[in-house]
């Protein structure tokens, strides 16, 4: 609980400290908003520590290499070294799946109430699965809050297509796609691997339930451990991210001055940037046909080809030449983003943002080595590194404060779920080779997957890994189990739709009626 506390106050300094250093003061009212929008952010982190890192050290606890307070505080440990080594690209992953219109307005009541309502809904799903047992998923949680979010945005605003326009469905396709292949692959990747173990290495003592109080043999235990170890890894530099993307929304709509824009960001890398932007610009002026776009005109034009995903227009090509031109020509004349007045860096980020998404819709499309030479695409994406750096980064205090509340979460609430992994997946008891077959399929898909960006769910992996392997082993599974796994995972989607939706609708009408 110090720890907790702790950690959150560390949270609170940085803050302060942060928008002393740009300059900006933060009324009372909304350093409070900030600081219980943190809590809660930190809070989803903490549950997820004992909901979905309680798989790791499942295996461990149940072949005995372990003792089970040892062995969370282990997992727990490297938890908190995975978030604090992650990149950072599963991070803002998570956040493109949100509407643009939320994104770019972040700071207002719609986006202040989008936060809220997708972490509440999440943290709520994840302790009602908690509280019955069931290994649900938090990634699987988070991203159907975030769809029930962007659905009733869109059908509040009015929007055609019943809600549909208001998400970015290519991106949601993207990652569905990996939550549901990624626990097809941990069930058959374990199966063949535990199988294929099973002819290499003939020790018969590594098929055999463990001995009821006895720990495995040294090297098998050493086995056991260093899969535990990678598992948990995996588990922080994946799943840490989601909390820190989320951060970042709560940061960049309370306090945009100190956090709109990296201004970390040496003035030395200005010039690069002015360079890299014009040239990027006189590119996309020439394949717009030299067509003149008004910096008004060219910012909305923008934000309907990034909610529509249609980019192929002489258009678009005009207005990302006239937003390039325009932010090369303001961050030449402040020298820097650290020196980007506070009235303008919600606007500058903003005009990031729009053209960085813009131009990678136009280079990913499949007719993009039609439109660009190769010279071309690779100053576009030079370009686009320059501009990603300067609007998507973690400070190192956000780092910290999630990694201390996801390894603290991993010490405590762990049995339920750990006894549904041991006890309730295979028909018998799990084995030595069973637990270290499940757990480094599990740790290769995730980290794998953090390497794409991906966020998948290391609870449907892990479990999927588990059932794989008792297969294997030809103990069957316990289908009433299987069921209600089956059925969380189906529940998950729709159930945190309507949760953060209806969140996201009382707190808007909420604001209407009584005008906070």
């Amino acid at each position: 609980m110090i720890a907790l506390v702790g950690g959150f106050a560390y949270a609170g300094f940085s803050v302060f400290v942060d928008t002393r250093q740009v300059g900006e003061s933060l009324a009372l009212g909304v350093f409070a908003f900030l600081g219980l929008a943190l809590l809660i952010a930190l809070g989803f982190e903490f549950v997820n520590g004992f909901h979905d890192t309680a798989n790791a050290v499942a295996t461990v606890i149940y072949t005995n290499a372990m003792p089970a307070h040892l062995a969370v505080i282990w997992s727990g440990f490297f938890n908190f070294l995975g978030v604090m080594l992650s990149s950072g690209a599963v991070a803002y992953s998570i956040i493109t799946l949100l509407p643009v219109a939320l994104i770019l307005n972040v700071g207002s009541a719609a986006g202040f109430a989008m936060i809220f309502s997708l972490l509440l809904a999440a943290v709520l799903w994840n302790l009602a699965t908690w509280y019955v047992g069931l290994p649900n998923s938090s990634s699987h949680t988070l991203i159907g809050s975030i769809l029930g979010v962007g659905v009733a945005n869109q059908l509040l605003s009015g929007g055609g297509a019943g809600g549909t326009t208001g998400l970015d469905w290519a991106q949601v396709q993207k990652v569905m796609t990996g939550l549901w292949m990624a626990p097809l692959i941990g069930f058959v990747a374990a199966l063949i691997f535990l199988f294929v173990m099973k002819r290499v290495v003939r020790k018969p003592a590594l098929y055999a339930p463990p001995v009821e109080g006895e720990p495995p043999p040294r090297g098998i235990r050493a086995l056991l451990i260093f899969t535990c170890t990678a598992v948990s890894f995996a588990h922080g530099g994946n799943d840490g991210q989601k909390g820190m993307g989320l951060i970042m929304l709560i940061l960049i709509g309370c306090a945009p001055t100190a956090y709109a824009l990296n201004r970390t960001l040496p003035s030395a890398a200005t010039p690069a940037f002015i360079q890299a932007a014009n040239g990027a610009a006189a590119t996309f002026d020439a394949k717009s046909g030299g067509l003149d776009v008004a910096p008004a005109e060219a910012r909305g034009v923008l934000t309907t080809a990034l909610q529509a995903k249609t980019v192929d227009d002489p258009r678009v090509y005009g207005a990302v030449e006239t937003v390039s031109r325009d932010l090369a020509a303001r961050v030449g004349s402040y020298g820097a983003l650290s020196n980007v007045p506070a009235g303008v860096a919600s606007n500058v980020r903003n005009d990031m943002y729009l053209v960085l998404d813009t131009t990678r819709l136009m280079t990913k499309a499949k007719t993009a080595s039609a439109h660009f030479s190769e010279p071309e695409l690779k100053g576009i994406e030079a370009y686009q590194t320059m501009l990603e750096s300067g609007t998507r980064f973690i400070p190192l205090w956000v780092k910290i404060s999630v990694a201390l509340a996801l390894g603290l979460g991993t010490m405590v609430g762990w049995k339920r779920i750990v006894v549904t992994v041991g006890e309730k997946i295979g028909k018998s008891h799990m084995t030595y080779g069973m637990g270290a077959s499940a757990e480094i399929v599990a740790a290769s898909v995730i980290l794998a997957a953090e390497r794409f960006g991906l966020p998948v769910s290391t609870t449907h992996i892990l479990t999927s890994a588990v059932a794989g392997s008792s297969v294997a082993n030809g103990q069957g599974l316990q289908g009433r189990t299987i069921r209600n796994m089956a059925l969380a995972w189906v529940m998950t989607l729709p159930a945190a739709m309507l949760l953060s939706g209806g969140l996201y609708w009382g707190l808007l009408t909420a604001v209407r009626v009584f005008g906070w």
